[in-house]
């Protein structure tokens, strides 16, 4: 899909808008708006997809709400598209077709914390940041670590990702049960709170992923871990990305239990360095954490710096006070901002991709070579123990030139992707952004797929025009 243009939009139903737009600011009185600007707000992307507004929004507050306002929308064969906190990055809460957008913002209560069984119950509009201070002094916390403070039903609709991934998994291992509403206004739980289960279809895992396209999230059930008694970590430079790779896939192979270890490119630290303040050497840098006893994370610690130094790395340079790791990680989530600042008042497009860890540094090789040789800015970062990295081109929107060789770049970097045998996202999701992707990657299975939502969706009011391209 190019920027100019969203391709195979679905057809808009003015005649069921309007009807329903009345039925709602009747239901939901001042909870409704169709003013501009709240529009413009839900239909935000920090893409650069053109943003595609909803007609009315809807601030829900409970379950039966959402499934009340799906239904009325269901009735009249009217879009719905379910918004968080908008911080995706494929185009996910565009309203192609015009309709409801349903903010899940106000059911923002963590329902139960079941400390013994290492589980917790939350509403949607709960943050990542926000389930963690409620959990401070429970001595557990949640690990799922999106660079934004995304809403938790937002990060399990998209199988969301982040640093910790590597040694805690994403939202998909992440996500006991759930519940949610179905395209008719239905509403179901899938999963439990037991650790395993063999009893019917994993519905919590085909709704986990499917970008509110299959049903609304309306409540969560979430994995939570122990806060581990020690935590090291710190920075190590290298010459060259390569040989941070090198470093990466044999301290991956060796079965390092390493929880964070992403990488920056010279572009990128240089960035960090001048937004979040730091003096690192401006090459290519691994950020790395383990968590553990105090012996085993100094154990872990000591393998590395010798894998670091058989690759051709540099001093590992230890942040063993809490607050300077808290800066380096600040630092790294921060990341997005940082780069904004190499080139103002141009557009940050960003994109990912997910290769076996054998293929990385293969992959990023060539992924380089291309930013370099189309003249590219484009900051690369990446959670990199699980083959995952990203990349930030920054573009002049006034140049034409410029537009075209970003839209070249992802699509080289998504196919390349895909032909070593990895994904076209390994955390942003498909969206309206990467849908031509999927066909190569998935095959016949798309037809799977496109049953699936027919049957669940059969109207197509969820979330029209995302995941799979048209037949």
């Amino acid at each position: 899909m190019s920027l100019a243009s969203i391709k195979d939009a679905p057809v808009r139903n003015d005649a069921g808008i309007e009807l329903v737009l009345s039925i709602l600011a009747q239901r939901f009185g001042e909870r409704f708006s169709t003013a501009g600007a709240i529009r413009e707000q839900h239909s935000h992307t920090t893409s650069w997809l053109p943003s595609q507004l909803p007609d009315g929004v809807v601030f829900a507050e409970s379950t039966e709400e959402v499934s009340e306002a799906v239904r009325i929308c269901n009735e009249h064969d009217v879009p719905v598209i379910a918004f968080g906190t908008g911080s995706s990055l494929e185009g996910h809460v565009n309203a192609p077709a015009g309709g409801i957008s349903i903010d899940l913002s106000r059911m923002n209560e963590v329902i139960a914390v079941n400390a013994e069984d290492l589980d917790c119950i939350v509403q949607p509009g709960v943050t990542r940041k926000q389930l963690n201070d409620y959990l401070r002094d429970t001595g557990l916390f949640f690990p799922i670590d999106p660079g934004a403070d995304a809403s938790l039903g937002g990060m399990a609709a998209t199988r969301a990702s982040g640093t910790n991934a590597v040694r805690y998994g994403t939202m998909k291992d992440a996500v006991l049960g759930l519940t949610a509403v179905l395209a008719d206004g239905r509403v179901i739980h899938t999963g439990g709170r037991a650790r395993k289960s063999s009893a019917g279809y994993d519905l919590t895992r085909l709704l986990v992923g499917s970008e509110g396209t299959l049903g609304i999230i309306t409540e969560v059930t979430l994995r939570l871990h122990g806060i581990p008694e020690a935590v090291s970590g710190g920075v190590c430079p290298f010459p060259d990305l390569e040989s941070a790779c090198n470093a990466v896939i044999a301290t991956i192979q060796c079965g390092i239990p390493v929880a964070r270890i992403e990488i920056l490119d010279k572009v990128q630290v240089k960035a960090c360095n001048a937004y979040s303040k730091l003096d690192l050497a401006e090459t290519p840098t691994l950020f790395l954490e383990f968590h553990g006893t105090e012996a085993g994370v100094r154990e872990q610690s000591e393998l590395f710096g010798e894998i670091a130094q058989d690759c051709g790395g540099g001093e590992f340079v230890w942040a063993t006070q809490a607050e300077d790791r808290t800066r380096l990680w600040t630092a790294r989530h921060n990341a997005y901002w940082a780069a904004l600042g190499l080139r103002p008042g141009c557009k940050g497009v960003s994109t990912d991709v997910c290769v076996p860890i054998s293929r990385l540094a293969d992959c990023i090789a060539e992924t380089y070579r291309d930013i370099e040789g189309m003249g590219l800015v484009a900051p690369l970062v990446g959670h990199v123990g699980d083959g995952n990295f990203h990349v930030l081109v920054l573009v002049d929107m006034d140049k034409p030139e410029e537009i075209e060789a970003t839209d070249r770049f992802i699509e080289r970097l998504n196919w390349r992707a895909i032909e070593m045998g990895g994904t076209c996202s390994g955390e942003h999701g498909v969206g309206q952004g990467k849908m031509k992707y999927l066909p190569k990657e998935h095959g016949e299975a798309i037809e799977a797929m496109r049953s699936i939502k027919a049957a669940l969706d059969p109207k197509g009011i969820l979330n029209p025009g995302k995941i799979l391209p048209a037949g």
